[in-house]
């Protein structure tokens, strides 16, 4: 197996943290609130053919997605960032506050195999978190959807 590079070693240390959820925003633990990134999600592909949509996971405060671009990646992430924020600030009965962070991780998947290990780590991502037993358990994930 090769060695990550430091931003993938990185980004496994965050996301553990993350996963453990002991601090920042936990927003999107608000059912309505996880339904309305999952539906901005679907949205993106099935209506504005924006991308692929391969797997994705909210989980309480972090998003996961595995999508082949249509059109630029800052594009695709302004758009379901700004729709959601705004559904969610409304939902939660906030104005005026930033809802996601600014910053984003992306990585481009250059083979079959590492396509398959980044989906099936998407879809983990809850049990590995505790939060359950099995991935299709988890109901703001693509494993939880019959494709």
């Amino acid at each position: 197996m090769p060695v990550p590079h430091k931003a993938g070693r990185k980004f496994r240390i965050v996301d553990r943290e993350l996963d453990r959820a002991a601090f920042g925003p936990s927003c999107l633990k608000d059912e309505r609130v996880a339904r309305c990134v999952v539906d901005a999600l679907r949205f993106g592909e099935r209506k504005l053919g924006l991308y692929e949509l391969y797997a994705y996971v909210v989980m309480v405060n972090h998003v996961h997605v595995l999508l082949r671009p249509r059109v630029p990646l800052a594009r695709i992430t302004r758009l379901v960032k700004g729709v959601t924020a705004r559904k969610a600030n409304e939902i939660l009965g906030r104005k005026g506050q930033p809802f996601w962070q600014d910053e984003s991780y992306d990585h481009w998947v250059r083979s079959e195999a590492e396509f398959n290990r980044i989906m099936s780590y998407i879809e983990r991502n809850p049990v590995t978190a505790g939060l359950v037993a099995k991935p299709e358990d988890w109901p703001w994930s693509s494993a939880s959807v019959p494709q």
